[in-house]
């Protein structure tokens, strides 16, 4: 009996994730089901964030589910007063992109103006590292949908230290023996940002010692963080853009210490640093100039664009639709009466790219993936 219920359970599954797979429609859509739901983007400029809202409201549509998009715009007062709003004009299901990362305070706002509506949290934790479980297993109706934080910067960091490893001589612009990089990070606060940058570059120096070579250096002996932040947590383009324009004014072949490697925690800024390159005659995919390798993390559109045309070195693919499915589906499953934690365990067990976080019952991860073309 235990197995003809498991079946069923999966088969439930694979339905709603079949429906939640493809569709296309204006922001508001009617569907036949009394769910109501309101989604919450941090900021509609994030780059990974739009392709991940093209995916779910597609999915939504093609599932027939109402729902609203709402652009916090990179506040979190907007954003609890955005949920206040909604749950006042009859939302009943919550999909949460929090604006604050890792802010129990936040989250713990969010839940309290929804009541008795379901919350699922995605993409940006609703907890602080060393604060996992104090809000996602203090209540029954929420659930949190996103990434293994260390996974990306550890992916990233092995591709750095494989491609160096290959292409040593060739990076080594100056011939010091060493590899002079850049790191730029998106949000201070962002457990995502802080583990991409702590593993982009410990990573790649284990992978650089086991092969016998020197640690990577980073370009500027006076930057103590040895990274360049972008100040309004934006992980933007333009930040990218900026700092490696500036970078370049004094670090150059010329000088005699350019900036040999890229690493940026998004695929924003690593477009806008290959902008700034481009700028100075590098990195323009003709095989006549000197490339710089820049690697990013999400496999954007226009990254994965950058990597075919050889002027971007390689990416971490953060699955923008295996995120919207899963969303999708565990709203599809919560309009059909199932419990929260028990719409989040059907997603975690109907395909290979989700899993359950150690120790919770309603964490789902979405795995990354290694992507260079």
């Amino acid at each position: 009996m235990k197995k003809i219920i498991a079946l069923i359970m999966s088969l439930v599954m694979i339905v709603s994730l079949v429906a939640c797979n493809s569709g296309s429609g204006d922001t508001d859509s009617a569907g036949s089901s009394d769910v109501k739901v309101a989604v919450f983007w941090y900021a509609f400029s994030d780059a990974y964030l739009s392709t991940v809202r093209s995916a779910l409201d597609a999915d939504l549509e093609e599932a027939g589910i109402e729902y609203q998009d709402f652009d916090s715009n990179n506040n979190q007062g907007t954003q609890l007063e955005q949920v206040q709003t909604a749950v006042t004009n009859g939302f009943n299901v919550l999909v949460v992109n929090l604006v604050t990362s890792g802010s129990a305070d936040a989250a713990e706002q969010i839940i309290s103006a929804a009541g008795d509506v379901p919350v699922i949290f995605f993409n940006r934790a609703v907890e602080g590292d060393g604060e996992e479980g104090t809000v996602l297993n203090s209540h029954d109706n929420i659930a949190f949908i996103g990434t293994d934080a260390p996974e990306a910067g550890h992916m990233q960091g092995k591709m750095i230290g494989d491609f160096l490893v290959e292409n040593y001589e060739a990076t080594d612009l100056n011939g010091d023996g060493q590899i002079s990089y850049a790191m730029f990070m998106g949000d201070a606060a962002n457990v995502e940002a802080i583990y991409r940058t702590q593993y982009g570059v410990e990573d790649a120096n284990a992978v650089l010692a086991e092969n016998g070579y020197p640690e990577l250096v980073y370009f500027n002996p006076n930057n103590s963080d040895k990274y360049q932040l972008d100040p309004n947590g934006a992980w933007s383009s333009a930040a990218g853009n900026e700092f490696m324009g500036t970078n370049l004014a004094e670090y150059s072949e010329a000088n005699g210490n350019m900036i040999e490697l890229v690493i940026a925690n998004n695929d924003d800024m690593a477009i806008g640093a290959i902008s700034a390159l481009q700028a100075a005659g590098y990195n323009l995919g003709d095989g006549n100039c000197t490339k710089i390798p820049v690697f990013g993390v999400d496999a954007t559109q226009v990254a994965q664009d950058a990597i075919a045309d050889d002027t971007m070195t390689g990416t971490v693919k953060q699955d923008a639709e295996g995120m919207a499915n899963a969303i999708c589906a565990t709203v599809s499953d919560i309009a059909g009466g199932t419990s929260v934690a028990d719409a989040a365990a059907n997603v975690a067990g109907s395909a290979d790219i989700y899993s359950m976080a150690d120790g919770f019952s309603n964490k789902i991860f979405v795995a990354y993936a290694p992507y260079t073309g």
